[in-house]
């Protein structure tokens, strides 16, 4: 039987007062290159000798991390019963706003071939519908997060918690935001994060910190 869509924040207030956990995917490599007659995701994969010629690091060229990560993400049931909101800032100052509706293409091709569209027209609507499923957004980021959320970021040098712990310990009601990094290595450091933790004391790819944190915040809210 299908599941009707939850309601979701609309009036300032309600963005600022709901329970949510807003994610911003920092430093996500989305950029569009042209080639032949067309455009692509710059990538690691298919674009080497373009980034020889321009002296760019492959590690810092993987939009497929950006991927995995929405995947992870949006097919949680904490996305799923309304309770998240997902923003990705790239690397070249983009800042999108991800609906909690939109269906990430299960492959990297389409994934690719999405976001170029998304680049170039700077939205994407429904095919069935008026509503708009990403949007190129203005910055900065701050302007879109709800007044006095408090505001955290990941990272292996922040303190290390158990985040199904640590979780219980920020306030029931309202909305948290969280940063993650979305690149291959180094730390998303941004200047709206007021403090850094660390999820484990392993390394983790994007998406298991993801899975992660969605995880805790669906046992805290009593998401099943």
């Amino acid at each position: 039987m299908a599941t009707e869509a939850p309601k979701l924040p609309k009036t300032p207030k309600e963005k600022d007062t709901a329970q949510r956990l807003i994610v911003v995917l920092e430093k996500a490599c989305l950029e569009a290159v042209k080639s032949g007659n067309s455009y692509e995701l710059l990538n690691c994969d298919d674009h080497v000798h373009l980034l020889k010629k321009f002296k760019r690091d492959p590690a810092d060229c993987r939009p497929d991390i950006t991927h995995q990560m929405l995947l992870t993400l949006l097919d949680s049931p904490l996305n799923k019963s309304g309770k998240m909101q997902v923003y990705i800032h790239t690397e070249k100052n983009v800042l999108i706003e991800v609906s909690p509706h939109i269906r990430i293409p299960r492959t990297y091709k389409r994934f690719a071939g999405l976001m170029v569209q998304l680049l170039h027209k700077l939205k994407i609507r429904a095919v069935n519908g008026p509503e708009t499923l990403l949007k190129v957004v203005k910055n900065p980021v701050e302007a879109h997060l709800p007044t006095g959320a408090r505001r955290i970021g990941t990272s292996k040098t922040g303190k290390l918690v158990n985040v199904n712990e640590w979780v219980n310990t920020l306030p029931k009601e309202g909305p948290i935001v969280f940063v993650l990094g979305a690149m291959a290595h180094g730390k998303a450091e941004v200047s709206y994060v007021e403090e850094y933790i660390s999820v484990s004391s392993y390394p983790l790819s994007g998406s298991v910190a993801a899975g992660k944190l969605c995880n805790a915040f669906e046992n805290m809210w009593g998401v099943v």
